[in-house]
């Protein structure tokens, strides 16, 4: 019987796991079913050495777990739409930045990304807790609503409790992440609210490409354990020290 392999580093007392090779070779020897998986492939759009889409991770994952944030872009999945197979796509959001990357010049200025939740089986049986931001503008407080027709199919006569929130935008605004220890590291405050949407409290969040560790450090600020999958020793490396950093010594 093959044994599980050894972490590159982890904290027993935040359940907080990270482990260096490949994804498709670690992923199945760790027999794991995760609540949520919050990742950031590489997109394969440039020549740097580690920007290289592995074949086939999709697949890979919908084995693993029944819910996916994937950050990406457009051509990303265009490209890949193939091997998203197995999953449903549900939604989409768009993560603004303060200020884009690239050097074309003739095209708009791209200051975005797209993070995409995908989910296996029975939408009602995927854990996805809506979050709200508070609201200070007019009180809509017991309105009713009547007829308004048709639209995503007909909306009848209702009566409306404002409870002083509103939904989350899915344009989210957040600072990239600047000299961080990755070149695509995504900012934890975004991270934290894709988190919070698709794992329940104390859940288990995986990310097979974790980079610098974002992903577990943004769970474990959200009370969620996590476990990271990473394929360059430099980056696991610094996502040891990152999250070393976060484990407060015992009293």
């Amino acid at each position: 019987m093959t044994s599980p392999p050894t972490p590159y580093w982890e904290d027993p007392d935040t359940g907080l796991q990270l482990y260096c090779g490949d994804m498709r070779e670690i992923l199945p020897a760790l027999k794991l079913q995760a609540d949520c998986i919050v990742t950031d492939p590489p997109y394969a759009e440039t020549a740097l050495a580690w920007d290289r889409w592995p074949d086939g991770w999709p697949r890979l994952a919908a084995t693993v777990a029944s819910s996916m944030w994937c950050f990406g872009s457009m051509r990303m999945f265009l490209d890949r739409a193939p091997e998203f197979a197995d999953w449903k796509l549900s939604q989409d959001i768009v993560w603004e930045k303060a200020n884009g990357t690239g050097f074309a010049t003739d095209r708009f200025k791209r200051v975005h990304e797209i993070a995409t939740h995908w989910y296996r089986g029975d939408w009602s049986a995927v854990h996805h807790d809506t979050p709200r931001d508070a609201y200070s503008g007019p009180d809509k407080h017991a309105r009713a609503r009547t007829d308004r027709g048709q639209h995503l199919g007909k909306i009848g006569a209702q009566r409306y409790e404002d409870d002083g929130t509103r939904l989350m935008r899915s344009v989210q605004y957040a600072k990239s992440v600047r000299g961080g220890l990755h070149p695509t590291e995504k900012p934890l405050s975004l991270l934290e609210r894709l988190i919070r949407y698709a794992c329940p409290p104390g859940g288990l969040v995986l990310d097979p490409f974790a980079g610098s560790g974002s992903t577990l450090d943004a769970a474990r600020q959200s009370g969620r354990r996590a476990i990271g999958i990473e394929g360059r020793e430099e980056y696991c490396e610094a996502a040891m020290r990152r999250l070393s950093a976060l484990t407060l010594p015992a009293a």
